[in-house]
């Protein structure tokens, strides 16, 4: 269990990096690692550190991971999930996730050390296995909302 009084908030970042014309985005597979024990895909982002701005973050993690630019301006907030436990079990974290059809840049893998493939797929959907909270929130995307999820929470009820 985390220790309430010394916790902080932690952010993570992702960006649904959407081609119109093909209507495709952007995925990459992450490698089976200590803290997520398969390969599963995901939409590309990452931890926002704690002195930089969420869409700055954002467009500098899918530059780090898949070589594409985007001008933070052009990243619209389409989804945020509060997970209450991360596969790396270091307690809750907050996934704001951002779209655009703007950008520049070749698909590549910049991190063959951490991901097997960075590739288009159809926007319906993530290949499996899939990040879960990943794969709701493109879904919440191509159907127009909720901008709100939660992951791992136990349904709880107002008074």
């Amino acid at each position: 269990m985390p220790n309430r009084e010394r916790m902080i908030s932690r952010n993570m970042v992702s960006v649904i990096v959407h081609d119109t014309a093909a209507d495709t985005v952007a995925v990459v597979q992450y490698a089976a690692s200590n803290w997520f024990p398969w390969p599963a895909w995901t939409i590309p982002g990452g931890k926002a550190d704690i002195d930089e701005a969420l869409d700055d973050a954002a467009a500098r993690e899918l530059a780090e991971e898949t070589g594409l630019l985007v001008t933070p301006t052009d990243l619209a907030l389409v989804h945020v999930t509060h997970v209450e436990q991360g596969p790396d079990k270091a307690g809750p974290f907050v996934l704001f996730v951002f779209a655009t059809d703007t950008w520049t840049g070749k698909l590549t893998n910049r991190e063959p050390h951490k991901h097997l493939e960075a590739r288009w797929t159809p926007a319906s959907r993530l290949p499996t296995p899939a990040f879960p909270t990943s794969a709701r929130a493109l879904t919440k995307w191509r159907n127009g909302g909720p901008a709100f999820s939660r992951h791992g929470w136990s349904v709880t009820s107002a008074s």
